[in-house]
């Protein structure tokens, strides 16, 4: 069925156009408090059926000393309900305060260890920062550490559609 865009599962940053300029105070570099604060993200046009979300944002650029390119995840958000329709900006570590749909999101482990968003913090810059939302038909239960890793093998068959924004860094 071909598609005018208008009904596109899509996602979008307020703050971040489609290879755009990822702002300093998402990341881990620069004065004062304000930064690692997670963007804010919108969606669009769900999939029929979709019962939960998930989300993996990670830098798809990043280098490896034995390995050209091994991408490096920054944020992993799983459980998000199909009725809210973004997360607003600085939400990460805030699920339980924000309460209501919110409060049964889980967020994962990064590659620092570090459960949340943890913006990136490069030695040279032009990298490109993928943010990857999956429509599942699903909820997971990936139990209490929740990783790129486990999401991705346990969402296999269960995809409704996915989309993705990438930003520059």
């Amino acid at each position: 069925m071909a598609s005018d865009g208008s009904d596109e599962f899509r996602l979008v940053s307020p703050s971040i156009s489609n290879e755009g300029r990822l702002p300093r105070h998402y990341t881990d570099e620069g004065q004062g408090a304000k930064k690692n604060i997670s963007p804010p993200l919108e969606w669009y046009n769900l999939p029929q059926d979709t019962k939960s979300l998930a989300l993996v944002v990670e830098d798809i650029d990043a280098p490896e000393p034995e390995d050209p390119i091994v991408p490096w995840t920054h944020w992993v958000v799983v459980n998000i309900p199909p009725t809210i329709k973004g997360l607003p900006e600085g939400f990460s570590g805030k699920e339980e305060e924000m309460g209501g749909d919110y409060s049964g999101i889980k967020e994962g482990t990064n590659d620092l260890k570090k459960t949340g968003w943890h913006g990136p913090r490069l030695p040279n810059h032009g990298h490109r920062l993928q943010f990857k939302l999956y429509a599942l038909d699903d909820q997971l239960h990936l139990g209490n550490k929740v990783t790129k890793e486990k999401l991705l093998d346990s969402i296999g068959g269960h995809v409704l559609g996915e989309a993705g924004l990438t930003a520059i860094f």
